[in-house]
This record gives C-alpha cells, structure tokens and sequence, in this order.
C-alpha cells in the first residue's frame, strides 16, 4: 500500500498539472529488452528450451554481499537443478542494476547500473552456466556526454545504449550511444528537439524489414534517481518528462516521424511475425495502448487501440512483451501485481482475454520464443519498490498452454539473500543450437558500418 498511497497522493497534488505532464511522475518503468521475442532481431534465438535464465539483480544494504550481481538460474526441466541458482556473480557495490542485452553474436552480455553509470560486460557463451564478468567501462558519461544507461540493444558488430539524460544538467534531453562489441565508442546520437520533438528518449526497438526504429520518451536521470516522496512535491521536476515517440530511418540514424504519445510511452515493441508491419507500446497513467502501422501510402500512424483495466484505479502498466507469432502481448501491471494477456490477432482491435495476479507487485515479463512458458520479476526501483510486506522480489517462472498459467518454479531473492529481481534473459547451453529470428531479417540490412 505504501506506493499506492503515494500514487493517491501525487493524483491529488497534480490536478493543475497537465495530464502528460503526470503520466510521467508516476512511475519509473523498466526498458523492454527482457525476453526473448523483445530482443534485437540482430541477434540469434533460443526458439527451443531454454536452460538458464539470468536475473540483473539490485544490491539490499545489509543483505547478503549487498552488492549488484548477475544471477543465473537453471531453467531447463531435465536438469537436476531445476529451478535453482546455479551462479552468482556480483560486480562490487550498488550502482542501481537495471537492463541488459546481448550482443550480436550472443557471446556477450552488457548490463548497466543507472547510478554508477557502470557498464559490465560478461561472457555467456565460454561456460553459459557461470558467466564471466570480463570488462567495466567506467568512461560512459565522458565518452558519450551522457548518463543513465538504460537500453541496450544490438545491431551488427556494435551495441546502442540509450541513456536517461545528458551529463550537463542529467534532465530530459538525451541520446543514443553506441558502442563496438569490443566496448570502444563510437558515436551520440541525441533524441530530436525540433519538429515536434522533446529530446526525451527511453527504449529503442528495430525492424530491419522497414528500415525502421521505434523511440519512447519518459523523464530524465534527476528524477529516476529522486525519493518518490519528494518527487511527486517538486512542482519543477513534475514538468519534466517527454511525451513524444519518435519513428526513424534506422541506417542514416534520421528522424521520420515525431508523434506526441501523452501519458508517458515506455516499452516499444515490433512484431516480427512474416508480413507485419507493426509496433507496439503503453502508457503509464493512461494505461492506454499504442500501435504504430504503416498506412497504404506507406507512412508510419499512431493508432490508440486499447484501456489496460480502470485508469481511475492506476493500474501502473509496465513491462510489455508480444508473443513470436505477433498474436498475443503480456502486459504486467504494477500496483495490482497482475499480468494480462491480450489477444492481438487483430492490432488495430486488440482485447483482454486473461489475468492472473502474479504477487504484491509485477515487474518484468519474458516469455519463451515458442510461447510455453513466461517469467516475472518485481523490482522498479530500489527507492520506488513496495515496503514492508508488499515488497515482493522474486523470479517465478510458469508454464502456458494458452488458457491459464501453472506455476512451475518460484525463487524468493529475498530469502536467498541475493537482492531485488529486475531484468531478465535467457540462454542456451549450447549456442551452436540458437537459431536467427528469420534467414532473411537479419541480412536484410547491414549495419555494422553504421555510422
């Protein structure tokens, strides 16, 4: 109840603030890339079984080793190990752990900490059961001009970071930055300011068939860094968060098109599915649903499609992910702890068809690429989580069969003494096995000149 109160609270104090404005005090919403149909397209599969999941996990003063720290779980039910940690390897300190994604090649995963500005790059792919953490970049915010980083998301030989803020003034303007495997920079590109754009950024997603990539826009490092408490009284900070997605032409790193998106757009999702054209993301108070088609002329439009549950109840909609087949998205609401499948056959018309209340609260969710099993976790924000009894953190894991989920396994982190769960990713024992999201989207376009 502590957030929730808090929530009340923050309806009452912004009633003279416009409705876009608070849509982005709400709530930090963690970045989409988790599971394995929001991965880069870039990137090869685990279309089969998983056998590891690995949880980015937030150090707890006076809990365990207290320090941030990748933990791997064995996800496969053949294994004798089923269910349990199997690794755990912490980076030293508390730097607010937050995303994480791989490179191209899988061989490698780069996670981020918000506060630090620290980011870790581990070897998955030597032994998948024990990664490896092999460097820290420590010269993000020198490099890049910006702090906070958030998104990691592959293209061909590099790695896009995109960030909270600047390192000027760490407010709304921000940019991408991007980065060789070999973790050598090489590039910013900042979020638009002009034709309608606000400079805000927040995830990034890409469709290689189009040529297209997909921007969200939330608030910048002052705030996600900021007590709840004293945010929601600070009339000044209240007025800065971006309201604005942006469609790009992916290879020349150019605008095409600003929408004004209000109620604070997080995650973006496409669907990969042959012949779609489509994209996805939601709001925060609003909790409405966007979808971004092209028209018969070939022009990107934004389509409001959907209400997740009573807005008037501030369900808090977080972690998105669409199914492979581009039928069905997951939707994880925070403040009832419930997730909610959504028949997309049609996007324009999608409905709710399922609900489930998962714990206290619900962060993340990542289903399999063959849709048989989905996977949750509950940390927002180290300051921003639940108190007292609410305040869940854990990894459970379910199995689907498309009308209900059977828990499968569930591991406290809390109890392990391993920290709060955030972000999660799967792996393959053997990368010989993972498969390309299709053979002709991944050499579809070339990026690894680019810029």
């Amino acid at each position: 109840m502590y957030l929730k109160k808090k929530f009340l609270k923050l309806k009452t104090v912004t009633q003279a603030v416009s409705m876009a404005v608070v849509m982005g005090v709400a709530v930090q919403m963690p970045s989409a890339i988790a599971d394995e149909t929001s991965c880069s397209p870039f990137t090869p599969l685990v279309k089969g079984q998983e056998d590891f999941v690995y949880v980015w996990t937030l150090g707890v003063k006076g809990l365990g080793d207290e320090s941030d720290k990748l933990v791997t779980v064995d996800a496969n039910p053949a294994s004798k190990s089923y269910g349990k940690v199997i690794s755990k390897l912490s980076v030293g300190g508390r730097g607010e752990a937050h995303h994480m994604g791989f490179t191209d090649d899988r061989k490698y995963m780069w996670a981020g900490a918000l506060d630090s500005n620290k980011i870790f790059i581990f070897d998955v792919a030597t032994d998948p059961s024990k990664p490896k953490l092999v460097k820290t970049l420590n010269n993000f915010v020198a490099k890049s001009g910006l702090v906070g980083p958030h998104t990691f998301y592959a293209i061909p030989g590099r790695m896009i970071v995109a960030a909270l803020s600047n390192a000027k003034d760490h407010g709304g303007q921000t940019g991408m930055a991007i980065y060789t495997n070999a973790g050598e920079y090489v590039s910013t590109t900042m979020m638009p300011t002009t034709n309608g754009g606000d400079g805000f950024g927040y995830d990034a997603a890409i469709n290689p068939n189009k040529n297209a990539m997909l921007t969200t826009a939330f608030t910048g490092w002052n705030n996600y860094m900021m007590d709840l408490g004293k945010l929601i009284k600070d009339k000044d900070a209240m007025k800065q968060f971006g309201n604005t997605t942006v469609m790009w032409d992916y290879k020349t790193m150019k605008p095409m098109k600003i929408f004004n998106t209000p109620g604070a757009a997080l995650e973006a999702r496409w669907s990969y599915a042959p012949g779609d054209n489509w994209a996805v993301t939601t709001t925060a108070l609003t909790s409405e649903i966007y979808v971004y088609k092209q028209d018969d002329h070939g022009e990107w439009q934004q389509h409001k499609v959907g209400t997740i549950g009573d807005p008037a109840k501030i369900p808090l909609p977080v972690d998105i992910s669409l199914v492979s087949s581009g039928k069905g998205l997951w939707i994880n609401t925070f403040m009832d702890g419930m997730t909610r499948y959504w028949d997309m056959t049609d996007p324009m018309h999608p409905k709710e068809t399922y609900t489930k209340k998962i714990g206290e609260q619900v962060n993340m969710v990542s289903p399999s690429f063959d849709g048989q099993r989905v996977y949750f976790t509950t940390s927002l924000l180290s300051n921003w989580d639940m108190k007292g009894k609410s305040d869940d953190q854990f990894l459970k894991a379910y199995n689907w069969d498309g009308k209900d989920l059977k828990l499968a396994f569930e591991i406290d982190f809390y109890k392990e003494k391993l920290g709060r769960a955030h972000h999660m990713k799967f792996q393959a024992r053997d990368l010989k096995t993972l498969q390309p999201l299709q053979a002709s989207t991944a050499n579809k376009l070339n990026f690894a000149s680019n810029p």
